[in-house]
Formats: C-alpha cells, sequence, structure tokens
C-alpha cells in the first residue's frame, strides 16, 4: 500500500532529524537478506546505538537536503539500508562491517562523515577509530605522561645521591 503525502513528511521530517544529530551515515544495498537475517543485523546496531532505517531514495534525498549528508544524494540507487551513528562515528561502520563479515550479502555502497563521500573501502577505516572512553583515555595517557616523566626525574636526584654515597662508604671500607 502506498504512503500518503502526510505519511511521506513524516518519515522526511524523521529522516531529516535523525541525520542532523548523527555523527555517520553509511548507506547499504541489503539485498536478499532474509528478515531474520535483518533482525539481527537491527539488534546489534541497537545495541551500539546505531539507528538503521529503510526509506525509499526519493525520500531520502529530500530529508538529506540542508545537512552533512547532502553529497549522498546524487548517488542513491537501489534498495539502501541506511545506518546513522549516533554516539560515535565509526558506530555504524563498525556494525556493518562486522555483519558484512558472514553476510556477504550486505554490500556497503556509500560512507558519509564530515560532510565528505568516501570510498566504501574506507569503512575499515572509519571502523577503527576510537571509541568515545577509549579517545578520553588516550587523551588522559598523553596529558599524564609528563607529570610522570617530570616525577620520576625529581625522584631520580636523590636517589642518585643515596647510591653515591652508598658507593662512597662501600669503597671506604
Amino acid at each position: 500500500m502506498p504512503l500518503t503525502l502526510e505519511q511521506k513528511q513524516n518519515v522526511v521530517s524523521e529522516v531529516a532529524e535523525v541525520a542532523a544529530q548523527a555523527h555517520s551515515v553509511i548507506a547499504a544495498e541489503y539485498q536478499g537478506l532474509t528478515v531474520g537475517e535483518m533482525s539481527a543485523l537491527r539488534v546489534k546496531a541497537r545495541e551500539s546505538n546505531v539507528q538503521m532505517r529503510v526509506v525509499k531514495n526519493t525520500l531520502a534525498k529530500r530529508a538529506f537536503e540542508g545537512t552533512d549528508y547532502d553529497c549522498m544524494t546524487d548517488a542513491l540507487q537501489g534498495q539502501m539500508v541506511y545506518a546513522f551513528s549516533m554516539e560515535e562515528p565509526g558506530g555504524a561502520a563498525r556494525v556493518l562491517k562486522d555483519y558484512s563479515k558472514d553476510n556477504d550479502k550486505l554490500v556497503v555502497k556509500l560512507i558519509a562523515f564530515g560532510g565528505e563521500l568516501l570510498d566504501p573501502s574506507e569503512i575499515k577505516r572509519l571502523a577503527s577509530l576510537p571509541t568515545y572512553d577509549q579517545a578520553i583515555s588516550m587523551l588522559m595517557a598523553v596529558m599524564k605522561a609528563p607529570v610522570e616523566k617530570l616525577a620520576r626525574t625529581m625522584n631520580e636526584v636523590p636517589s642518585k645521591l643515596t647510591r653515591t654515597v652508598a658507593a662512597i662508604r662501600d669503597q671506604k671500607q
């Protein structure tokens, strides 16, 4: 049953709202996936805070207008499922990359990140981006390193003096 104009407008506004908040969008062809396989993909996506939507390409083009993902509109062809990364840029890439390892019927066609259209082969690079917690821990390690080095250097002065005095004592005995 075709959608009414009001339903189409609702779909466009929902997708536009999600796209405005998303860090990255990945479009993949899903032709040949069974309902069970698609449901399993949606479960994995929900666990990673990735929103999955199947939308007609004409509606997706309208929804992407005025967002960072406007660059995708010219290349939208075929049956597509859209994965929106809501928490971190690499979330959708990790979900789709992991799922496509086991199922070759899911083929990544488009990747949009930061207003740029990336080559589908870039999914590995996008998936390898650190999560928020990993990025914070890496930043803290970088910030903590100079302080640790200063503390070791300051501690080395009395330790060296103690070793020198002990060596002199041992030499005189």
